[in-house]
This record gives C-alpha cells, sequence and structure tokens, in this order.
C-alpha cells in the first residue's frame, strides 16, 4: 500500500482516479481548492461519493490551493507521500484568453509549490498532467512525444508546455523521478460541465441550438474516463529511469507520454454518437473555427504501450452511451 497523494481530487479525473486507488487498497490524501470555473456542486457530489467508498477511512480530502506555498509546504511536511499525481490545474483553452492569471497562479506559481514539496519530501515519483494542447498547430500526424512542442497557441498550452519544462528540471536538478501525461480530450460519467459533450447534450434534449465550429470538420482523439484512469494507474507504478537525450548531455529520470485513444473521431461523428444516446437530432449553427482551437488531435501512443503495456479502446459510441445514463440520472 502506497501512501499517494491527488491533487485536483474534486475534479473530473481526480475522482475517478482516486475511486480506483482506493479500490486497490492504497491510502490517499486529495486537495482541491473547490473554485467556481463550472458548477461547484458537482465538485461536492463527487467529495460525497469518495466519503461513501468502502475503503474512506484510507482518504482524507483537505480544501487548499496550489497556489498556497505555506499550506502546500505543511502538507508536505506532516504526511510522507511515496506517490504524488498532479491533475489540479485551471484547465480549458477558451477560458485562458478571459482569465489568464488564473492560469498562471494554478498552473505556474501551484505546481512549484507541488514540485518544492517533491524535493523536500524525497517522493519517490510525481506524475502529472500535461496536455495535448501542447501540440499547437503542429501539422504533423499523428501527434508524438518525439514531436517539437515550442509554438503553443493559448497560454493553457504555453503553462502546460511550462509544467513539463519544470519537471525535467527538477528531475535533473533533485533526482526527482517525474512523469508527464498529455491527455486527449477526456469524457466520460461526472465530468466537466464545460465540456462540448456536456453542453451538446444539454441542449439536444432541451431543444435547443448547438454552436459547431468549423462545420464539425474538427478531429479530436476523444478519451474515455476509465480509459485515462487505467493509464495513469499503470504509469504510477512504473517508475521512469535516468534517460539519455538525443539532443543534450542533461540526464534525468523523466518522462512524457500521450494518453489518447489513437482513433480521432470528426465533431460530425460525435454530435451523430451524442443525437443517438439522446434520441433526438441536433439543432445546429454552423460556425468557423475558435481562435486558439487546433483542427486535429491525434496521439501517438507507442511509446505507452511498449512501456506499459496498455491502450485506450472505449469507443466513442459506447462511451457517449455510458455517459448518457448517468447524465440522465443525474439531471
Amino acid at each position: 500500500m502506497n501512501k499517494i497523494l491527488v491533487t485536483g481530487s474534486a475534479g473530473f479525473i481526480g475522482f475517478h482516479l482516486i475511486n480506483k486507488l482506493l479500490d486497490q487498497g492504497h491510502e490517499v490524501v486529495g486537495i482541491d481548492n473547490l473554485n467556481d470555473y463550472y458548477d461547484p456542486q458537482l465538485k461536492h457530489d463527487r467529495l460525497a461519493v469518495l466519503d461513501r467508498h468502502e475503503s474512506a477511512k484510507n482518504y482524507k480530502f483537505i480544501q487548499l490551493d496550489l497556489a498556497n506555498r505555506e499550506g502546500i509546504a505543511g502538507l508536505f511536511k506532516k504526511n510522507n507521500f511515496d506517490t504524488v499525481v498532479n491533475l489540479a490545474a485551471q484547465a480549458g483553452v477558451r477560458y485562458s484568453i478571459e482569465n489568464p492569471n488564473a492560469y498562471v497562479d494554478s498552473n505556474l506559481v501551484g505546481f512549484v509549490n507541488i514540485l518544492e514539496g517533491c524535493r523536500h519530501s524525497k517522493v519517490k515519483h510525481l506524475v502529472y498532467a500535461s496536455s495535448s494542447s501542447v501540440y499547437g498547430m503542429n501539422s504533423k500526424q499523428p501527434f508524438s512525444t518525439e514531436d517539437c512542442v515550442d509554438y503553443p497557441i493559448s497560454l493553457y498550452a504555453a503553462t502546460k508546455k511550462s509544467n513539463e519544462l519544470m519537471a525535467h528540471t527538477y528531475s535533473h536538478l533533485y533526482n526527482i523521478p517525474t512523469t508527464g501525461l498529455r491527455f486527449f480530450t477526456v469524457y466520460g460519467p461526472m465530468g466537466r460541465p464545460d465540456m462540448a459533450y456536456f453542453s451538446f447534450t444539454k441542449k439536444i434534449l432541451n431543444d435547443e441550438v448547438i454552436d459547431v465550429f468549423n462545420n464539425g470538420k474538427m478531429k479530436r482523439d476523444f478519451t474515455y474516463i476509465d480509459d485515462i484512469v487505467e493509464g495513469v494507474m499503470r504509469v504510477i507504478d512504473t517508475i521512469p529511469k535516468v534517460q539519455k537525450s538525443k539532443v543534450t548531455t542533461a540526464q534525468a529520470p523523466y518522462k512524457i507520454y500521450n494518453i489518447g485513444n489513437n482513433q480521432p473521431v470528426t465533431l460530425r461523428r460525435f454530435i451523430t454518437a451524442i443525437e443517438s444516446a439522446c434520441g433526438k437530432k441536433a439543432k445546429e449553427n454552423l460556425l468557423p473555427m475558435q481562435a486558439g482551437d487546433v483542427p486535429v488531435t491525434y496521439a501517438d501512443v507507442d511509446s505507452l504501450i511498449a512501456d506499459i503495456g496498455f491502450k485506450p479502446k472505449t469507443s466513442i459510441e459506447d462511451g457517449i452511451d455510458i455517459f448518457m445514463s448517468w447524465y440522465k440520472g443525474y439531471y
């Protein structure tokens, strides 16, 4: 049994991950600032589910902001964490245009505080969320972790690329094993209401018009939540060894993986899957591409398969059906 810190524990991925960690008998401390970026009630409902887990005695929740330097330092001092999974972040590409400071506070200042905690507490493995957004408008497909990601097109993506650079620095200087996970469009039950599949479902069921950008031609590597959690669980147990780089003499126990479905789906097929699950056709408002959006995300997961023996496999139709069953029950 490991003692694991999960940040963003009231968030979508954090909630599902903690459920799985408790299933497997780990001791888990979860922190979250419970901000109002989206409906906080959903976050409280996720926490309530964790409180009812049959292994809830192994779980403790603390309301704490990553940007609280003293609070995070105190948390690490009081606990001897084996592993840290940093999922807390200000999410959303479009919101980073409206509120850039929220991304600096959470994704940069907050991440440094986590790195410092790991450094001083001799944490055995830091696993942290990056994003497929770091690939920007790269034209080469599928996106590989070997590709250049020096040209982000949103502040959100820039902060995630910064996290990878910061993690490498701490891995190199202090020999902290770090693994970054570039998630590709995660969806599923108890998900984030700011995501397109949530708003599409709500509007289709209510006979409202949905905005369809780029005429539905955009492609996304939609990844079902259970596949994401399985990937994270396996990565936790796969501590990176010192890697020799092709471009530098710097060495560090540092690794980056894509976690995506490896099967990009058009926005049109995505909408069709939601229509089928809803039993209703969508009313559409066709619009051009939005600023900060990318036309395609497509994950190369060869290294994920080679190193941890796992590849996401849930189809968009199966995943949306499960989501719809939850959505109708919840709302």
